[in-house]
C-alpha cells in the first residue's frame, strides 16, 4: 500500500478517460504516457470497457504506465477489473461492495467521497487514498481544511481539476489530482488524436510544475 501511494505522490496525475469509444487501448496509453502521465484510469462508462482495459493492462509493464479500472459502482464490475489486469480501482463515492471486492483481490481501491464523515469511512473501508470527488465542488482550499483533521490520508482531487488550477490542490495538501475532459477529451479519444493527446499530456503535466 505504501508503494502505490509513494508512486502515485511521485506521478501526481491520473488520466481519466471517459470516451464513448477507444479504438486502440494501447495506443492511448503510449501516447499519454508520451506525454509524461504514467496512470491511465479507463471507466466502466465506456461500452466494452473490459476488453479494452486487458489490451492496455498486458502492455502496461512494456509501456511503463499503471492502468486500472475506474466509475466501479458494484462488485461485479470491481471483479471483471481484476480479472482484467486492472492495477487499482477507483469508485466516484463510498461503495463496500467494491472495497470488498478489491480487498479479496489485493488491489488498491479509490474510494470516492466528499465530506469529512464520508473520508473517514473510506478509510474504514480501506481505501489506499480517498478520491475527493467533485473537488471542484469546494477547491482547492478545501484540501488544506481536510488535511487539518486527516494529515495522514492521501487524498486525490478529482472533478474538473484542470491545467490552470491543478497545481493548487498539490500545493494545498492533495496527494495527486484526475485529469478528465481536458486532458483526454472524448472525441479526441474516439478520434484516435494520439498526437493531440500527448500534447495535452504534457501541457497539464508542465502546468505543475517541479
Amino acid at each position: 500500500m505504501t508503494e502505490f501511494r509513494d508512486e502515485l505522490a511521485a506521478d501526481r496525475v491520473i488520466a481519466v478517460v471517459r470516451a464513448p469509444a477507444i479504438p486502440d487501448a494501447v495506443r492511448l496509453c503510449a501516447a499519454l504516457r508520451e506525454g509524461g502521465i504514467r496512470w491511465i484510469e479507463l471507466t466502466c462508462t465506456t461500452p466494452e470497457v473490459t476488453a479494452h482495459l486487458e489490451r492496455a493492462a498486458a502492455a502496461a509493464e512494456r509501456l511503463d504506465c499503471r492502468v486500472g479500472l475506474g466509475t466501479v459502482l458494484t462488485a461485479e464490475q470491481a471483479r471483471a477489473g481484476i480479472g482484467a489486469g486492472a492495477g487499482y480501482l477507483v469508485t466516484p463515492g463510498l461503495r463496500r461492495p467494491v472495497a470488498e471486492a478489491a480487498a479479496a483481490g489485493a488491489v488498491p481501491v479509490l474510494l470516492g467521497a466528499l465530506t469529512p464523515t464520508e473520508v473517514a469511512e473510506a478509510v474504514d473501508l480501506g481505501a489506499a487514498a480517498v478520491k475527493v470527488f467533485p473537488a471542484r465542488a469546494f477547491g482547492p482550499g478545501y484540501f488544506k481544511d481536510l488535511r487539518g483533521p486527516y494529515p495522514g490520508v492521501p487524498l486525490v482531487a478529482s472533478g474538473g481539476v484542470t491545467g490552470a488550477d491543478a497545481a493548487d490542490y498539490l500545493a494545498h495538501g492533495a496527494l495527486a489530482v484526475c485529469g478528465g475532459g481536458e486532458l483526454v477529451p472524448p472525441a479526441a479519444v474516439a478520434a484516435g488524436d494520439w498526437a493531440g493527446l500527448t500534447r495535452r499530456a504534457k501541457e497539464f503535466t508542465a502546468a505543475l510544475g517541479s
